[in-house]
């Protein structure tokens, strides 16, 4: 798809393998936004999604892939969810139990935002209007979880947090810097710390996003 400076909205996928199940099920039809790989990782996406960001000027962004869930009974594996605010794991001093993070290390990543407060290791999102109602918050790490343990420690330190994914802190930093709205909407595919891809449900989990996206900017 060329690229169209202005264009309304920028649909944003991490990675080559998840564009490719999403085109499985039938992918983005032309017209409803440009699509994107943002590359996977925090890093790789917050600077993907800037240099996007600087050359297309869209009026929103929407970021779809697939996550972890920290609990399948409150976010089950095969849906798709919303969320409101994300946060990021592992910004500051030490690790694990140890990490001392940004808000007391008086450090922010960036002190001056175009709207709000200096950021930290938190940031609002914006959900669209749906029937569904959005989860309150996903966690960005730079390693996904490796086990039960690694999970309950990173959620004892964000318990709102439903889900865990790699890329939306990224995402949601370069669009804040920029004052353009971000939407996250992620696909569980497994829980959190389940490093077996037998129990993984990749296909399932993003023919659930894509359908809520479609939902989403159709509505």
């Amino acid at each position: 798809m060329p690229a169209t400076v202005g264009a309304p909205t920028l649909i944003l996928v991490p990675t080559e393998l998840e564009l490719a199940r999403l085109s499985d099920h039938g992918g983005f039809p032309t017209g409803i936004g440009l699509v994107r790989t943002c590359g996977f990782g925090p890093v790789a996406a917050a600077a993907r999604t800037s240099a996007l960001l600087a050359r297309l000027s869209p009026a929103r962004v929407v970021l779809v892939g697939i996550a972890g869930s920290y609990d399948a009974r409150e976010l089950a594996i095969g849906t798709a969810v919303q969320f409101e605010e994300v946060a990021i794991e592992g910004i500051g001093v030490g690790e694990g139990e140890r990490l001392i993070a940004p808000p007391a290390l008086g450090f922010p990543q960036w002190p001056s935002p175009p709207r709000g407060a200096a950021i930290h290791d938190r940031l609002a999102l914006t959900p669209l209007p749906s029937a569904l109602p959005a989860a309150r918050l996903i966690v960005t790490t730079c390693a996904a979880s490796d086990s039960v343990e690694q999970a309950r420690v990173r959620r004892a330190r964000f318990p709102e947090a439903r889900a865990e994914d790699m890329e939306a802190f990224g995402v949601a930093l370069a669009c804040a810097l920029e004052d353009v709205p971000l939407t996250v909407v992620r696909g569980i595919s497994n829980e959190v710390g389940d490093r077996d891809p037998k129990r993984w449900r990749i296909p399932s989990a993003l023919c659930a996003a894509r359908e809520l996206v479609l939902a989403l900017l159709t509505s």
